[in-house]
């Protein structure tokens, strides 16, 4: 693990995570069976505004390994909820599987150019998500600590 962490530093990991991000909030306007965007269905918006939990997070970590803190209950609670997102994250793994294996139910329709490229990378995307949250999972706990509250007060050092 520490071969990984070499390479993959918890700066690396957070752009990597924020580019991953962005690229899925874009994919997930596009239709692949009609080859357009749809900024209208209301379902487009579940995604983004799931992953703004993410972005928060990303935030909270690159602040606190930065200034040296200490968690906080408040962050706790958000890598938790993290925790409930990446369910949806799965979802979304399999959805797109399915979507992208449905080639084969539509041969006799014109499908556009575009349909696997462009749902092969949003699979990909979808699979690395989770794993790199994971890994910024195992960074919090490397750079910040863990969660003790049992003791917290005790190691408050309000004179630093």
């Amino acid at each position: 693990m520490n071969m990984i962490s070499n390479l993959l530093t918890w700066r690396r990991n957070s752009i990597i995570i924020l580019i991953i991000l962005l690229a899925l909030i874009i994919l997930n306007f596009y239709g692949l069976y009609t080859n357009r965007f749809y900024f209208f269905k209301p379902d487009n918006y579940i995604f983004p505004l799931l992953s703004s939990a993410h972005f928060l997070y990303l935030y909270v970590i690159w602040f606190k390994i930065t200034e040296g803190e200490l968690p906080d209950p408040k962050m706790r609670n958000l890598e938790y909820a993290l925790y409930v997102i990446m369910i949806v994250y799965f979802f979304k793994i399999y959805d797109s599987a399915l979507v992208l294996n449905g080639t084969s139910e539509y041969q006799e329709h014109i499908m556009p150019a575009t349909f696997v490229p462009i749902g092969t990378i949003t699979l990909v995307l979808y699979c690395l998500l989770p794993l790199f949250t994971l890994m910024s999972f195992w960074h919090r706990k490397q750079h910040i600590g863990q969660y003790n509250f049992e003791n917290y007060n005790d190691n408050l050092n309000i004179w630093q």
